[in-house]
């Protein structure tokens, strides 16, 4: 069963990292694939060619309109000729399923990784594209997967065929991410903070959606009742270069107690040295993966009530609603307050519904079944 995966870039955010563990999970003898990415192939490329899937950029600028893509997209898949093509995002849905549809008509099957609430969280031009997906939706996918329920219910009532729509939600590596006291250690001691230390950190570009502003407000807020705690933040532009993020550190008076690490890809042994992990985001969450990371590293979770994110921690951490820094640092305050046992048992319950409901093997066996199940659809006779 051959599969093309047509993406709108390879950073290493959600989507593709979902990809990434999607081949990594999937024997390649029984569904061979490729991935073509509509901009370029870093940073993730050379890793999904390790893993023996060919990668093909065919160099979009982004953002930049280009009618040309459709044409070159067609291409790749009249060369490598699948059974299947599974699109991740709105470009690569809208340009992968028009350039199948012109090649002889595989199967199309669309993924949704982005939670929509507010017109004006998203670029015009992104919404432009989800609103052409929701009229195209009913001719041109066979299904429609979305990482979160959260995800199919703003698409719902965008206009996307519901009867079409699933949710698989994003799954874990239980092995890469895990309990690790010598990591905890070894951070901390480059963090320069005692192992009594409370620590709260969140992985996270800086973006709007993210609302690091609300974390940082929290953080001062916390900061007068519990001075001693000290907070770390990593992520792309996380980093005293960044104007702005300083700015709002200095307005908190918090400069001594935050420590911003910038991009990093040692996510695993960053989550294992908190005592609380966090999502501050305001909007736009779907399947956030680095709560479902911070809880597979038995990390007890305080999120704000954006995407599925509430319904990844349950009953394992604390969920608030978004844009209220008091409500955020006062569930902080709830867990750090725990004596130390009663934290570690709430964090390996965190650990535990990670592999009960969202972990890697459950990610990937859906997706397998799926597949199957819509190819042999597609090959039954009909009458």
């Amino acid at each position: 069963m051959r599969i093309l995966h047509v993406i709108a870039d390879l950073n290493a955010g959600g989507a593709e990292m979902a990809l990434y563990k999607l081949l990594s999970y999937l024997d390649l003898r029984d569904f061979p694939a490729q991935v073509v990415s509509l901009t370029g192939d870093e940073p993730l490329g050379d890793e999904i060619r390790a893993l023996g899937v060919p990668v093909i950029g065919l160099g979009m600028k982004a953002g930049v309109p280009d009618p040309r893509l459709v044409t070159r997209v067609r291409e790749q898949i009249l060369r490598f000729r699948p059974d299947l093509v599974q699109t991740w995002m709105y470009h690569a849905d809208f340009v992968g399923g028009i350039a199948a549809k012109l090649s002889g008509n595989p199967v199309v099957v669309w993924n949704i990784r982005h939670t929509l609430v507010r017109s004006s969280d998203v670029k015009r031009s992104t919404l432009f594209v989800a609103r052409a997906n929701a009229v195209l939706s009913r001719r041109i996918p066979a299904r429609i997967i979305c990482c979160a329920n959260a995800a199919l219910e703003s698409h719902v009532a965008l206009g996307y065929a519901r009867e079409k729509m699933i949710v698989i939600s994003n799954g874990f590596d239980l092995e890469s991410f895990r309990p690790d006291p010598a990591a905890r250690s070894e951070v901390r001691a480059m963090l320069g903070v005692d192992d009594s230390v409370p620590l709260i950190g969140m992985c996270g570009r800086f973006d709007p959606q993210k609302d690091h502003h609300n974390f940082l407000a929290a953080a001062g807020v916390l900061h007068t009742r519990l001075p001693n705690a000290q907070f770390v933040l990593w992520g792309k532009g996380m980093d005293r270069e960044n104007p702005l993020l300083s700015a709002w550190i200095a307005e908190q008076g918090l400069d001594h107690v935050v420590h911003l690490l910038g991009f990093r890809t040692d996510s695993s042994r960053l989550h294992a040295a908190l005592d609380v992990a966090t999502l501050s985001a305001a909007y736009g969450e779907a399947f956030p993966n680095v709560v479902g990371e911070a809880m597979a590293c038995a990390v007890p979770c305080v999120v704000t009530d954006v995407g599925d994110g509430a319904h990844i921690v349950g009953e394992t951490g604390r969920s608030v609603p978004p844009g209220n820094p008091e409500a955020l640092a006062a569930a902080w305050a709830e867990l750090l307050s725990l004596p130390a046992a009663e934290r570690r048992a709430l964090g390996n319950e965190a650990r535990n519904r990670i592999e009960d409901l969202f972990s890697l093997e459950k990610m990937g066996a859906a997706y397998a079944g799926l597949y199957r199940d819509i190819i042999g659809d597609a090959d039954s006779p009909r009458s």
